[in-house]
């Protein structure tokens, strides 16, 4: 298994404290969803909730991303990570005082979503920079197996606390939850870019240089476009699990809390099916996630159309290791050939892609459940995907 960086104290730090945000950050979410379909029972409205949560990556991620080449990256992690601690704190107190209607979970939603806009494309940059340029396939891995174990154990322990104790309770753990990484952000002293390019370039044409770059890189340009297909149908089709878990098999809460932890199950075994393959050293497109997202995008129907429990279990579990198997392996073929000046715009346009895709997905597939059905949705859908993917593909094989 690549762990090589491990043997870096900056990134041990980094990876102890970001273990408690990454499960706060992963109740957010499951309480986001699971408020949104206990309020109204509209799967559009969940759709809705997810769609603000990630949709501010596709208009204001790129800029964000200018904006970290120009700055004290470990200074901005500090501040999007209290105001999300500041978020949470705010959905807690309207929660509790009864003024949680859908307007104010929009208007949350939206905040939340800002933030989170602005936060990838800094723990993108950031952790690259606490460890040698040779070591920076080991962080994505272990990044990445991280985030996705957070994925499996903070909405189970969400939907516990929220069955058990309810949703106030579990907004007061999540708050806590922040506070060791804002301490251990504070401990960091990252790698800061030495060219000057980004800040004395002018901040439209930073941002038109990042595009360009982007654009005129044959792999990185298809590693967009496959990244954008299975962000729309596979995580689209995540995100509306409220309404699988109490829609259809009617399991409430705690349903919830368990096929978002059995994605994160899923999840958790593609990053570390990722490292323990062999390190990605060249920018040419894996074939290996390729046939995996192939095989996820065929299954879509089927996850539609699973009238049985177990079943779907099983298939969110596919779809979870098919999203990020395919997420870990377009980010890391993106990142190993840009250097540092350029990492924060081309990586923000890389998190727009799989965020702005996975908000633009989760509110179409929400209207659509509610005009067509769940399982009819999923197959066009999965359908359309599947034939996208082959286009994008094609030259690979």
């Amino acid at each position: 298994m690549n762990l090589t960086a491990l043997k870096y104290r900056q990134f041990q730090i980094y990876l102890a404290g970001k273990t408690f945000a990454l499960n706060s950050l992963w109740m957010l979410r499951m309480t986001f969803g699971w408020v949104a379909w206990d309020i109204t029972g509209s799967a559009s409205f969940v759709g809705v909730i997810a769609f603000l949560f990630f949709a501010p990556t596709l208009f204001v991620g790129p800029l964000f991303g200018v904006l970290i080449d120009r700055v004290r990256v470990q200074y901005a992690a500090v501040l999007t990570q209290s105001l999300l601690l500041f978020l949470t704190i705010v959905l807690y107190l309207t929660y509790s005082t009864g003024h949680l209607n859908p307007s104010v979970l929009i208007g949350l939603a939206t905040f939340s979503g800002l933030i989170t806009s602005a936060h990838n494309p800094i723990r993108m940059s950031l952790a690259p920079r606490l460890v040698d340029t040779v070591a920076i396939g080991s962080v994505i891995n272990i990044v990445a197996i991280s985030f996705n174990l957070a994925r499996l154990t903070g909405p189970a322990l969400g939907g516990w606390i929220i069955s058990g104790w309810g949703i106030a309770t579990c907004l007061i753990v999540q708050t806590l939850g922040y506070i060791p990484f804002i301490i251990s952000l504070a401990m960091l002293r990252p790698r800061e870019s030495k060219a000057k390019d980004g800040i004395s370039e002018p901040f439209l044409s930073a941002l038109a240089t990042g595009v360009r770059y982007t654009i005129a890189d044959p792999v990185i340009r298809r590693a967009m476009m496959i990244t954008a297909i299975v962000a729309f149908v596979v995580r689209g089709s995540l995100e509306i699990m409220p309404v699988v878990a109490d829609g259809i098999f009617e399991r409430g809460a705690v349903g919830l809390g368990v096929l978002t932890s059995v994605a994160g199950l899923g999840a958790l075994m593609a990053g570390l099916a990722r490292a323990i393959s062999p390190g990605q050293t060249s920018e040419k497109l894996p074939r290996a996630p390729l046939i995996i997202s192939v095989a996820g995008l065929v299954l879509i129907p089927v996850y539609g159309h699973s009238e049985t429990w177990e079943l779907t279990i099983a298939l969110v579990c596919w779809l979870g290791f098919t999203a990020t198997t395919t997420a870990i392996a377009m980010q890391t073929t993106v990142q190993i050939g840009l250097s540092d000046e350029l990492r924060g715009r081309v990586m923000s346009l890389w998190t727009m892609t799989s965020m702005g895709m996975a908000a633009v997905g989760v509110f179409v597939l929400g209207v659509m459940t509610d005009q067509i059905g769940f399982a009819l949705t999923l197959t066009v859908s999965g359908c359309l995907g599947l034939f996208l993917l082959a286009l994008v593909i094609r030259k690979e094989w």
